[in-house]
């Protein structure tokens, strides 16, 4: 346009602007009520996506305000071609962070709710928020008239010595997901590698995987070197696990009364204690002959890893009770020390490091 500016235009651009703030406020008013709402259903996803238009509407409405006012003004065709790329790129930006967080929280939302999927696990959560904003970046470069194959081309012979130069960063991402993918370890899961490394896996990143040790300490281990470690998971395939308890009593003990007798505290423990499983059918098992005792192993079920120390330490408490009431010995180790008549024992001489030494090793020697 070439006609001048009046008075009337920068009223209307004044309203039409103001037009735009006000339903902008309006929107985001109606949203957060509509949010109010959304936090009392199960599903986590529309909370995401309440959360992700109270951004992007009230933004679409200032940006139609801003391109109504513009086109109420006599600019010229080059001025208000300028400020349509703008309000565009704007509108583009806002819609693509937005749209990354409502795909990563969907993603979140959807893993959350599958056992098999990893939950907690942030690498698909990042890769796919890193996706949506790439594309977003490529939208807006095309919409300012900038080309993107050259772009697209330069990339793709870029990306190889990117790849080389960060050989170890890509070899831990793909572990991750093949890790994640495979589903041997899942955030949650109870782990011990063959390194001596256990704990709770807290979450699996495009990096590292995060381990909470029962001493409420973090380990961080590289994928990399988790694939390739040879480990146990302790939840899989399911979270149940017997435990093995070794017991021994003396030769003089009826064994079908240690029997009986462990049986029944068996009962009382997995019945009174948490994290035990009461349907699990306990065993015991006579395995020995040892040099003072008959050994036998008691098997237990507990619910999952932790919770066998607890159930350990109560069985453990209540068979020496149990076994005291009933007159069954648990011996202890012993040895008997036979020297031939006319022998004498001679001690070995100790040196000041094994004066706290409880007794040293004897050799009889005859003497003339």
């Amino acid at each position: 346009m070439n006609r001048a500016l009046t008075v009337d235009d920068l009223v209307i651009a004044g309203i039409a602007l103001a037009a735009g703030l006000l339903a902008a406020f309006l929107l985001r008013m109606l949203l957060r009520w509509l949010g109010k709402h959304a936090d009392r259903t199960r599903w986590s996803g529309d909370d995401v996506i309440v959360d992700a238009l109270r951004t992007v509407v009230p933004w679409a409405a200032i940006v139609g305000g801003a391109a109504s006012a513009g086109a109420a003004l006599p600019l010229t065709r080059t001025v208000q071609n300028h400020v349509n790329q703008v309000l565009t790129v704007v509108l583009i930006f806002v819609v693509t962070v937005t749209a990354a967080r409502v795909i990563a929280g969907l993603v979140r939302a959807v893993t959350a709710s599958r056992s098999g999927v990893a939950g907690s696990a942030t690498i698909f959560v990042n890769i796919t928020r890193v996706l949506v904003l790439a594309i977003g970046f490529l939208v807006v470069l095309q919409t300012l008239g900038i080309s993107i194959a050259p772009m697209l081309t330069a990339l793709g012979v870029g990306g190889l010595a990117v790849a080389l130069a960060l050989q170890d960063t890509l070899a831990n991402l793909f572990a991750g997901i093949h890790i994640l993918a495979s589903k041997t370890v899942q955030p949650g899961d109870y782990i011990r590698l063959s390194s001596g490394e256990e704990g709770y896996v807290e979450d699996i990143n495009w990096r590292q995987t995060t381990v909470r040790a029962l001493s409420n300490n973090l380990v961080v281990i590289p994928n990399g070197e988790l694939a390739k470690s040879n480990m146990t998971n302790f939840m899989r395939p399911e979270q149940k696990l017997t435990v093995l308890v070794q017991v021994g009593v003396a030769y003089d003990s009826d064994l079908e009364q240690v029997e009986r007798v462990t049986m029944e505290v068996i009962a009382e423990v997995m019945n009174g204690i948490t994290g035990a499983v009461p349907d699990h059918e306990p065993a015991i098992r006579f395995h020995t002959f040892g040099d003072s005792r008959i050994g036998f192993t008691v098997i237990l079920g507990v619910g999952e890893f932790s919770d066998q120390f607890r159930i350990k330490h109560e069985f453990i408490k209540a068979l020496h009770r149990r076994y005291r009431e009933e007159g069954i010995r648990i011996p202890a180790p012993a040895r008997t020390v036979a020297l031939q008549p006319g022998s004498v024992a001679i001690p070995q001489q100790r040196g000041p490091q094994e004066a706290g030494v409880e007794a040293a090793e004897v050799s009889p020697a005859r003497l003339d």
